[in-house]
């Protein structure tokens, strides 16, 4: 089922999650045992990220360095079918242009296709962390929309060649895209920003999934900015519980978001990270009820490493 129709068919508010898929070398238990914490909560779906292969320079056996190409958390795909057999509830894996390849996409969506996983969170993705801007790959894709406009081929059955499939399935892949209260930091301004997502919803994005966010007032706000371009399929709100005094500066210098006054104001008075993690989830709590109130069209938690606040959160709030 598409996400926007397990939105729309439920009757009391829900959430979803998103998690990483396991470090290299290491297995998937602890990753089910996150989700564990959270499933009695019932989530509507659960979020794999994606991440591109990085440049890193390792030793040789003759003292010297080799720079090879080497992605930390491989399997995705994998991750997405484990979790959607096991728990029986929508896996979304993210689908990014950055570090990837058309046929490398198109070999993903074939695997997608047979594992029966048609809902997907489309990306442009981060930059190399060695770049100073974001450079596709060879024979990538630069920007979601582009990944748009190939997802929509496969979906008529077209390969990338123009190739016509011999058979093409009932289930089509059904997809989000990512949004930002407070823009996306290479866009020039909120306004141009809202225009190119406009264009993404208008070849085919059936939702929007922000950003993190601290202030709701600039969630109501975006969204507001958004019905009146004319984009009108559900905004869902992406919220994370802070939970340590590190991402006081952490947060706001690597997604680019504003942390109101009042709850810097309120970490920089916590002693240690428990303090600040307690902040974090009565912060978190305040923005989901106020949320929830607005008549938002579901939750969608960041819960990287905050599976612990997170239920601290559900468990209050759902």
């Amino acid at each position: 089922m598409k996400i926007t129709e397990l939105i729309k068919n439920s009757t009391t508010p829900r959430f979803s999650f998103e998690v990483l898929p396991p470090i290299k070398g290491k297995g998937i238990a602890q990753l089910f045992k996150n989700i564990d914490q959270l499933i009695e909560y019932k989530p509507l779906y659960i979020n794999i990220t994606t991440h591109r292969s990085e440049m890193v320079y390792k030793s040789t056996h003759d003292g010297l360095y080799q720079k090879v190409t080497e992605r930390s958390r491989p399997g995705t795909v994998a991750v997405a079918a484990a979790i959607q057999h096991r728990y029986g509830i929508p896996a979304v894996p993210h689908i990014i242009c950055s570090g990837y390849s058309k046929i490398e996409t198109e070999y993903a969506l074939i695997d997608l296709n047979f594992l029966g996983i048609t809902n997907l969170l489309v990306l442009r993705g981060d930059k190399a962390k060695h770049d100073s801007k974001f450079i596709p790959n060879t024979d990538g894709h630069s920007h979601a929309s582009e990944l748009q406009l190939q997802i929509n081929d496969f979906n008529r059955g077209l390969f990338i060649d123009g190739t016509q499939m011999d058979i093409i399935t009932d289930e089509r892949f059904s997809y989000g895209v990512a949004g930002y209260p407070e823009k996306h930091e290479e866009a020039p301004n909120l306004d141009m920003d809202i225009k190119w997502l406009k264009a993404k919803v208008d070849n085919g994005a059936e939702y929007i999934v922000t950003q993190m966010f601290f202030d709701n007032e600039k969630y109501y706000s975006f969204v507001e900015r958004c019905r009146l371009a004319g984009i009108n399929v559900p905004i869902i709100p992406g919220i994370k519980p802070i939970i340590n005094f590190n991402q006081l500066t952490v947060l706001p210098k690597v997604f680019k978001v504003d942390l109101p006054t009042e709850l810097a104001t309120e970490l920089l008075k916590c002693k240690d990270d428990i303090e600040a993690k307690k902040v974090g989830v009565e912060w978190c709590i305040a923005q989901a009820k106020d949320l929830l109130q607005k008549g938002v069209p579901s939750i969608h938690f960041y819960s990287h490493n905050a599976t612990q606040s997170v239920k601290n959160v559900v468990s209050q709030v759902f």
